[in-house]
């Protein structure tokens, strides 16, 4: 483990095996970090919501409060990012995830299994990512939107509207412009399940396929749920 002497832990910071965290990074409790995770200089993981009605807590004298933030394992979180506490439930982060610099995740987020955000990326509070989407530098995501597994969102997109699994989509607000194929065809999806979902997004309707892909199947129904929990 290498941490840093500049770092502020509060109480009830729990940190796995090989934990490195960079100068000035403040990490507040309630806050559970996985094996292998990096955290650049400057990060602050555990702040209390903004949330005009959540009360602010001063967590880095071990007055805690809030239902804390989870990051699995093998996680980077590069320099400046900020990850909220949750209102509601814990803001989470899977496994695999890369938060480049400045990204920024509001109260009760969760981030699935390898999300990328990319530099300068923006989430609202109550927002849901699914695995291996990528968002690209300065996207904003309106709270309690859903970003579908594996969907790619351009750079400096506003997404106002929930974006279904493997979507591509780009502009503000951000649209759909067909699926994302390259990440599909980087997971060895098939090629005919993958053109059948590219025509249905380009034409601006839900696919009628019934698909074969455990990947796309489970993705589906990732966001059927994410939906109706928000």
């Amino acid at each position: 483990m290498t941490i840093h002497s500049s770092v502020v832990l509060s109480k009830d910071v729990e940190l796995g095996e090989r934990v490195v965290i960079g100068p000035n990074a403040v990490l507040l409790g309630p806050c559970t970090i996985g094996d292998d995770v990096w955290i650049g200089p400057g990060c602050v993981i555990g702040a209390p919501p903004e949330l005009s009605s959540a009360r602010q807590n001063v967590a880095w004298d071990d007055d805690l409060d809030h239902h804390g933030v989870e990051i699995g394992a093998g996680t980077v979180v590069r320099e400046m990012s900020s990850i909220q506490q949750g209102s509601r439930r814990p803001t989470r982060l899977g496994a695999g995830c890369w938060l480049l610099s400045r990204s920024y995740v509001a109260h009760d987020c969760i981030l699935e299994d390898g999300v990328t955000t990319s530099a300068g990326v923006a989430l609202g509070g109550h927002v849901q990512i699914g695995a291996r989407a990528t968002l690209g530098m300065n996207a904003t995501v309106h709270q309690r939107r859903i970003v579908g597994a594996g969907a790619m969102v351009g750079m400096s997109a506003a997404v106002t509207r929930n974006l279904p699994p493997f979507a591509k989509a780009y502009g503000t607000p951000a649209k759909i412009k067909g699926a994302n194929t390259v990440g599909m065809s980087r997971q060895d999806i098939n090629t005919d399940e993958i053109a059948a979902l590219d025509t249905a997004y380009r034409a601006g309707r839900v696919p009628d396929t019934e698909f074969t892909d455990p990947r796309l199947r489970a993705a589906i129904a990732w966001s059927a749920d994410a939906v109706a929990r928000t």
